[in-house]
């Protein structure tokens, strides 16, 4: 079998035992309480239960010993702890939302989980050595005094950037689906193109993300039937930093190539665009108004879109569809290289109009209309 091939098998599995572990997680999740309540701050009017976590950390775990057996994709795991690194900071991630799911944690417990979690793939190997300077010719390798700290503050980042998405039905679930979707295109590109070993589990880490999403995605689209809770939106952030670190921190420097092998860490804005404009303006507008930076509000992207007459699924879309947009610009030079010098100047262009579009405005500060709709918001994210 080809390279391919073998992802492809394990991207199926992903997908199935997924949506197979979905089903009892409703049931026992019903049955022991661990439910979403609604409140003030949600749009959802029913109690919905959450497990969707679970079922894509299950999901993940059998995909990952799955693929440690396949031949093809045995490098991976020939001599390397990263496999283990990840399994054990997802699971760090996972339990710290599963407990703010039961009891909601605070801020400080909350980010001392993540930092552990990083800490993991620190010592697991599982983190970024080296990036390039956009745009210069400048390629630096990092200290090993400054990785720790480095590893930390992407991790915190990432889970903190899906965790605050994660507001409507199948929201977080499908922009993960879309970026790690496009990040896997690109990290089997450069190994493809021999800028990146074949040893290097980005690319698969990226494969099952989109696989569980995919898995989990017809249970939590709206109407959800459950949610994937702090539990799911943190161990999906921690998926995706471990992606990103070690295909865009790994890549070598490379003579004749451009921007499209140049800047791999900047990967995270291009995919992730939505959620870390979310948590770039959310961290302004609570700093402005003297609140803390985890004080819930309602000034989300997506409650912007359902107070501009959207509805819920319609508002879904468009930010998915702003999701695709961004990714495409990772791929653009998979389709033609010479669209390399393109892609800065869309990715300024499609920034700004996400922004200009959604910042607040006084009209979005002024009361509400109460909810028509009966909506439902997946976890308990800010």
């Amino acid at each position: 079998m080809l390279p391919l091939e073998w992802y492809a098998v394990v991207f199926g599995v992903a997908v199935l035992v997924t949506a197979l572990a979905t089903w009892p997680a409703i049931s026992l999740a019903t049955r022991i309480g661990y439910v979403d309540i609604p409140k003030d701050r949600k749009v959802h009017a029913k109690t919905t239960p959450y497990g969707g976590g679970a079922a894509m950390f299950v999901g993940f775990c059998v995909a990952m010993v799955v693929a440690s057996v396949l031949p093809g994709l045995s490098p991976v795991f020939r001599g390397s702890s990263e496999a283990l690194g990840v399994l054990l900071a997802g699971a760090a991630v996972f339990i710290v939302g599963l407990v703010d799911d039961f009891r909601d944690m605070s801020a400080p417990a909350k980010m001392a989980g993540q930092v552990l979690a990083a800490s993991i793939l620190y010592f697991a190997g599982a983190t970024m050595y080296q990036f390039h300077i956009p745009l210069t010719k400048q390629f630096i390798v990092l200290s090993p005094s400054i990785i720790p700290l480095i590893t930390a503050l992407w991790v915190i980042a990432l889970t903190n950037a899906v965790n605050l998405i994660d507001g409507l039905d199948g929201l977080a679930t499908g922009i993960v689906a879309i970026g790690s979707a496009a990040l896997a295109l690109y990290g089997l590109k450069l190994q493809g193109l021999g800028l990146l070993p074949k040893s290097n589990i980005g690319p698969l880490l990226a494969i099952i993300a989109c696989g569980i999403c995919l898995g989990f995605l017809p249970f939590n689209f709206h109407p959800a039937k459950i949610f994937m809770g702090d539990a799911g939106a943190l161990f999906l952030g921690l998926l995706l930093a471990a992606a990103t670190m070690v295909i865009g921190g790994r890549t070598p420097p490379a003579s004749g190539v451009t921007y499209f092998f140049f800047a791999p860490l900047f990967l995270p804005f291009f995919i992730l665009g939505i959620p870390l404009v979310d948590m770039v303006m959310a961290f302004i507008r609570r700093t402005a108004k003297g609140t803390g930076f985890s004080t819930a509000d309602k000034d989300h992207i997506h409650h912007r879109l359902l107070r501009l007459g959207h509805g819920h699924r319609r508002a879904v879309l468009i930010l998915w569809g702003w999701t695709a947009i961004l990714s495409s610009l990772v791929l653009m030079p998979l389709i033609e290289p010479r669209l390399n010098r393109f892609v800065p100047f869309a990715a300024v262009v499609a920034g700004l109009g996400l922004v200009g579009l959604f910042w607040p405005s006084r009209k979005a500060d002024e009361p509400e209309e109460p909810e028509r709709d009966v909506t439902s918001v997946a976890s308990s994210a800010p």
